[in-house]
């Protein structure tokens, strides 16, 4: 008996070589959100040259890895509702088709969402085996993809009209308030890379948790990391290493494509998204709000990618909306749409020849 438990617990990776190589669809996943959602953290602080590339790129790598160890559970629940995959090799594939989707977009220029991708992929795994999809929760996700850029929208407007007017009366040196401003958006893109890591490493790796078990990692008798940590930390290592090699693209997008943007704008964006991400990523937050009898957000993944956008859109309206790039615009909400469907297809594809 103390044999099988031994065998159990040293987990898929050591005990089935070829888990590391199916794996290796969710690090690519990873790779994509790192090239893709994870530049729009500091897209706006890199492109208005406030804060160096290389320092961005740190903070992000090491902030998405605490918020996916500390907070990602629970977008992971949720994506496990609409469609729980137990063969690994089907995570595989299904994790490969929403990767694929991303990069092509990714050498567009496009900031698209992971989290539609990685949601189509779903879809497409379940009318495959002629599943039934949940609708209802289909439709709370869908949903988010409307409202994250909306609410980003809102939000940047509501920070632009409070923090605008206090910047220009703050009796400040320009020098000292560009150092300040540095340090703001340090702050804000720690908090931006936490909550994606928080919310977004379900698209990542969260696909392999019913598949993939991977050992605690102990010291003693007590456990440092779950397996299920483990797993969000190889995500979160992935995220990286699309931050340093293949992001710097997107952040020129999002930073100056949209619109022109100032430091201080940067900073609202950075804030604004991040905000959006932390809502339906906190599971403390979710429990209070139902516990005063309040309207919580539900966990689910949501787009870095669209809160970004509309949070520069929000910046565009509130000065007036004249400088706002609409065909750029209309060619990012094509690949909206496009993203979904797409995945949908691939994976079907992806399964049917397998």
């Amino acid at each position: 008996m103390l044999d099988i438990q031994i065998v159990e617990r040293m987990g898929d990776m050591e005990a089935n070589p070829a888990a590391i190589f199916f794996l290796s669809a969710g690090l690519f996943m990873g790779w994509s959100l790192g090239a893709n959602d994870a530049a729009n953290i500091m897209g706006t602080a890199v492109s208005t040259r406030m804060i160096k590339f290389k320092s961005a790129a740190l903070i992000i790598s090491v902030f998405v890895a605490l918020g996916a160890v500390i907070s990602g559970a629970g977008t992971t629940e949720t994506l496990g509702q609409l469609g729980s995959i137990d063969r690994l090799e089907e995570a595989f594939m299904a994790s490969l088709a929403a990767a694929l989707v991303v990069m092509v977009m990714t050498r567009n220029g496009l900031p698209v969402s992971t989290s539609q991708s990685i949601i189509g992929a779903l879809v497409g795994w379940n009318l495959f085996h002629g599943y039934s999809v949940d609708l209802q929760l289909l439709v709370r996700i869908a949903g988010t993809w409307v409202f994250a850029p909306v609410l980003g929208a809102m939000m940047a407007i509501t920070l632009y009209l409070i923090i605008a007017p206090l910047w220009k009366k703050m009796p400040v040196h320009i020098v000292r308030r560009d150092r300040w401003l540095r340090i703001l958006l340090v702050i804000a893109g720690a908090f931006g890379a936490y909550s994606l890591g928080a919310n977004n490493m379900a698209n990542v790796v969260g696909i392999f948790v019913n598949s993939l078990h991977i050992p605690d990692l102990s010291w003693n008798t007590f456990t440092l990391l779950s397996g299920q940590q483990m797993l969000f930390l190889l995500g979160a290592l992935a995220v990286s290493v699309g931050v340093y090699t293949y992001s710097y693209k997107v952040m020129s997008t999002i930073g100056s494509g949209i619109i022109n943007l100032t430091p201080a704008h940067a900073l609202i964006i950075v804030l604004s998204s991040a905000l959006v991400l932390f809502l339906f990523a906190s599971q403390n937050l979710q429990e209070w709000l139902i516990a005063n009898n309040l309207p919580s957000f539900p966990l689910v993944p949501v787009s870095q990618s669209q809160a970004v956008v509309g949070s520069v859109v929000g910046i565009g309206l509130a000065k007036g909306g004249r400088n706002i790039k609409i065909s750029l615009l209309g060619k990012i909400f094509i690949g909206w749409v496009i993203t979904p469907i797409a995945s949908i297809i691939l994976v079907f594809f992806l399964l049917t020849f397998s």
